[in-house]
This record gives C-alpha cells, structure tokens and sequence, in this order.
C-alpha cells in the first residue's frame, strides 16, 4: 500500500481530527470550495445560457447568414427581388456545415382597427421556412401553413396581440402604401398562432404571413424572393461560413452575419464572458487561500507527528504527500458538496423557471441555464489541480521543520 496515502487516511479517519482546533479552519475551507464552485456553476451555466437564448431568439428571424442584394436599402424591407434560380438553392452543397437555406421577403405595413393602429413589417415565407424555432415560442394556436394554395394566415407576437387586444381567431386588415399619390393596398388577416420569443425588439416589429402576399403587392414572380437566410451547423464558425458563403454566390450579392447585422447585441453578450472569467479566477483564488489556511493550521498541528516520521528517515516530500493526500480529500469534499448544491439550483432553475428576469434589460423573461457536463468536468479539475498546485508553496514549512525541536515534550 501506499505509505503516504495509508497516514493520511489514519490522520482522516481518526477522532481526534474531528474535533481538532484545526477542524473549524477545515470547515470553512471546505465550505470556501463548496461556495466557490456553485457559484463558478451558476456563473458559466446562466452566462452560456443567456448568450445561447439570446444568439437563438436573433437566428429565428433572420437566420445565420443573411444573402441579399448589394443596395443602399438599409430597412427592414425587401425592394430589390432575387430570384429562386440560383447554383447554392435550394441546397448549398459548395460549402460544408449548411444545414438549411430558405427564400424569405419582408414588406412594412400598418395594421388597423376600430380605434388604434401599429406599424410593422410582414416577414413573408413559404414552403421551404424553418418553423424549429417558432415551434418553441409559440404560446397560443398553430403555426401557419403555408404549403398548400394562397391563405391569409398570419402569426403575431404576443407583444403586438396584448396592445392591439388580439386573439387566436382574430382578423385585422393592414394598409400596404406604395407611395403617396396612391391609395393603399389592404390585405386581410386572420391570425392563427401567437408566439413570444421573449426579445422585445424584434417581437414588437415582426409577423409572418405567406410570401406570395409580398410577392403579389411588390408585383414580383413566384420564383422571386427578398432575401436569402442561410442556417449553418457550428455557430462558433459563424464568420468562416459566411466568408466561404460569400465567395460561392454571384458578385452582385452579400453575405451578412447576423453577428454584424447585430452586432450592439453580440457586443453586449460577450461582456458575460470576461465577468465568467473574473468570477471564476476570484473563486479559485479564494478557495485556494482558505485551502492554504487550513494545510498551515493543520501541518501546525501534526508537528509532533512530522518530527517523528522525519527521525524513522522518511523524506521532507514523502512527508509533504501525507498532507497534499489529506488535502486532496478535502478539496474533493468540498467538490462534492458545491456541484450537488449548485447542480441542483441549476436543475431547478431550468425545470421550474424560479428567477425571472427582465425581458426590456436581458431580451429574456427568466434566467436561462446551459447545463454541459463537458465544462462541468473541465471546471472540476481545473478547480482540484489549481488548488493543489497552490498548497504545494505552503508544504515546503514541512522541510523546516526540525525533528528534535518537534519531538520534544515540554
């Protein structure tokens, strides 16, 4: 068996260990770890969390990468037509990593009732839309179809519905103005389904109706479309997609990445990466120190036991390995003891929604959690060796100590 290992476990599991001056000092070391990893937990899980809610809430209505016309149109409104007849749809093959690509159109409209109006802008659709994520926030009624003839079904926004006072059943008619020498053209709609992403600034200004409704008021083919809206697989790679995107179509169109196109957004939720970091380096350092606290107070206190292993020849490391075992264990304990407490807020907080947040201010109603076990492990041993290597400093005191001085009863 292993010498140093072997002390160790007699040293933790002896009584007086327990109820040593020293065990308050290793209580609150392990509580410090403990602390220390539910709150580095909560901190990566909400923060990956939140930039995922948030990246997906963008990606639902306007996917990844954007290809459009090269114009000065800088509004939300399709003006000129691409057409359907293009070498990268309805399957982008040239570049890897594409899962979907789908011909969209957008017109500003206004609707109007009996006594008020709203200005917003009809995402037009068809066939070949992704509903995926529209299926996750669609809180009243179905989805559109939009796969059989022309129909004047239409999905609106929660937001939009409680101002106006709509309801899954409803019909409203909005005013289409070309100009304003001409009367405007009205369309009626009857609303199906109400969805909430939760980001209040593209839910306030998007509905989504049929794309031939646009295609008829802009007086464009069937085969002809606004925009293009690229979905890929890895959003990590977002920016080489859409430069290898952007080399494959024609020279009289781009590539946006909704990264640019919202680039305030993205901006904003990258700042919760370098508070993860700062979280989580303050953390270790502060477990660390209480660790290096208690591996003092508790060599301190072994002092007699060191002496007389050093007499019997054992060496200043072999000795110091005694106390990094002893260490390691409590390290684990408070492991332990802050991933089943912090997973378990963690679980909850996905499942059962306790902590709200404010959509205006975070684009989200509720704290959002990621739960990956691959950052859960990497944090767990990054937290045990981190604080290991910082106890190794404090057990050279060990190599100090004099074996005359130690064994001498006073």
């Amino acid at each position: 068996m292993n010498f140093e290992l072997f002390i160790a476990k007699r040293i933790i599991g002896s009584k007086t260990y327990k109820s040593s001056v020293s065990a308050p000092i290793i209580k609150i070391g392990i509580a410090a770890i403990a602390i220390g990893i539910i709150v580095m937990l909560i901190a990566i899980a909400t923060g990956l969390g939140l930039q995922q809610k948030i990246r997906d809430k963008v990606v639902a209505f306007n996917g990844h990468i954007i290809i459009d016309n090269y114009d000065t149109n800088v509004s939300d409104e399709s003006q000129v037509p691409l057409s359907l007849e293009q070498d990268f749809y309805p399957e982008f093959n040239t570049v890897e990593g594409i899962s979907h690509i789908q011909g969209t159109a957008n017109k500003f409209t206004v609707i109007r009732t009996n006594s008020d109006f709203e200005g917003v802008v009809i995402k037009g659709v068809g066939k070949d839309y992704k509903w995926n994520y529209f299926e996750e926030f669609l809180v009243e009624g179905r989805l559109p179809d939009f796969t059989k003839a022309l129909n004047n079904e239409i999905l609106i926004s929660k937001h939009l519905a409680n101002r106006l006072g709509f309801g899954v059943g409803d019909s409203f008619q909005t005013l289409f103005t070309e100009n304003l020498e001409r009367l405007p053209k009205i369309r009626k709609f009857t609303i199906v389904g109400v969805f909430n992403s939760g980001f209040q600034e593209l839910d306030e200004k998007f509905c989504i109706a049929d794309i031939r409704h646009i295609q008829r008021l802009n007086k464009w083919k069937s085969d002809q479309v606004g925009a293009f809206e690229v979905f890929i697989d890895d959003f990590s790679k977002i920016e080489e997609k859409g430069e290898a995107i952007y080399r494959e179509i024609p020279s009289l169109m781009k590539s946006t990445t909704v990264t640019r196109k919202y680039s305030t957004v993205f901006d904003w939720i990258k700042i919760f990466d370098s508070n993860t970091y700062g979280i989580i380096a303050i953390m270790i350092l502060v477990a660390g120190i209480n660790m290096i606290t208690a591996l003092l107070v508790l060599i301190l206190e072994r002092t007699q036991m060191i002496g007389i292993l050093k007499a019997l020849g054992t060496a200043n490391w072999s000795v110091r390995k005694v106390f990094l075992y002893n260490a390691s264990y409590l390290i684990g304990l408070g492991l332990f003891w802050g991933n089943s407490i912090g997973l378990g807020l963690l679980f909850a907080q996905k499942y059962l929604k306790l902590f709200p947040l404010n959509p205006d201010t975070y684009y989200v109603s509720e704290a959002p959690v990621y739960i990956s076990w691959d950052y859960i492990l990497i944090l767990n041993i990054g937290t045990f060796v981190v604080c290991l290597l910082m106890l190794l400093i404090p057990s050279v005191i060990i190599s100090k100590i004099s074996p005359v001085k130690a064994i001498r009863f006073d």
